[in-house]
């Protein structure tokens, strides 16, 4: 497929946050992006990460590589310090990150402690805010923001649980920080992909039936893979859809309008 795709975002700086390894949506973005021309700057989550995420930066290419733990104070900060000193702007941002306690996440909305939300909320939801606010001064003339939702956002999905509501205020952000952003020249979009095998969805219960199901489903009849989902966004931070901003996009082979 590379072979008959313009480099369309040549020149274009991408940070994409979220690659644990190569079965990451994150990983799908980072290489779509690649080939079709643009910059990257790629981060792991801890040391634990690294030996799996350094070996794909560097088989992309990357120009900017550096630890991200968004619940450590400075971190994110020095990532984006980091951009700024090297690059001196930034057009692309990927947020492809979740959490939530086990505990929070396989025991139900009802047993869900506040913790658990709130730290779910931070790592899933809050941190894109703060991505925003850091990645806007650098969009200076205009970007583009990427945030990975899923169906479970609106409607429910058992066993999806806690991550639904959070889900769903992350939808919520994206349409408000287009809002802010869009006379900047800004655009965001939420991303809702279909059910995908990554390591995060596997702490989901019954997650094989799920997969089975959204095949079943889709009225193209199969599950998308982590490049349908990147091509998908490469295409938005293009100016081809210049004028899109603001809503969520599915990328599941037609399974959300099916009942």
């Amino acid at each position: 497929m590379s072979g008959t795709i313009r480099p369309v975002l040549s020149g274009h700086k991408a940070l994409v946050v979220g690659i644990a390894n190569e079965s990451s949506i994150a990983y799908g973005c980072a290489k779509a992006f690649r080939t079709v021309g643009a910059d990257l700057a790629l981060t792991w989550l801890n040391e634990k990460a690294r030996p799996y995420v350094e070996p794909l930066a560097q088989e992309l290419g990357a120009e900017i590589t550096a630890p991200l733990d968004v619940g450590i104070p400075g971190q994110l900060e020095a990532v984006f310090e980091k951009i700024r000193r090297q690059w001196g702007r930034l057009d692309i941002l990927i947020h492809s990150i979740a959490f939530a306690p086990k505990a929070d996440l396989q025991g139900g909305l009802l047993a869900c402690s506040a913790e658990g939300f709130a730290k779910a909320m931070d790592v899933s939801c809050h941190s894109f805010i703060r991505m925003a606010r850091l990645a806007a001064p650098l969009m200076s003339e205009g970007g583009t923001l990427f945030a990975m939702s899923y169906y479970g956002a609106n409607r429910v999905v058992p066993n999806y649980n806690v991550m639904g509501p959070v889900k769903a205020a992350l939808e919520a952000a994206c349409r408000y920080l287009a809002f802010e952003l869009g006379p900047a020249g800004i655009r965001v979009h939420a991303i809702s992909p279909g059910p995908l095998k990554t390591r995060a969805a596997s702490g989901l219960k019954d997650f094989e039936l799920l997969l089975n199901e959204a095949a079943e489903k889709a009225p193209l009849g199969e599950l998308v893979d982590i490049m349908d989902v990147g091509f998908a966004c490469a295409y938005l931070a293009t100016p081809l859809a210049r004028r899109i901003t603001g809503g969520t996009v599915y990328v599941d082979g037609g399974a959300n309008v099916v009942a």
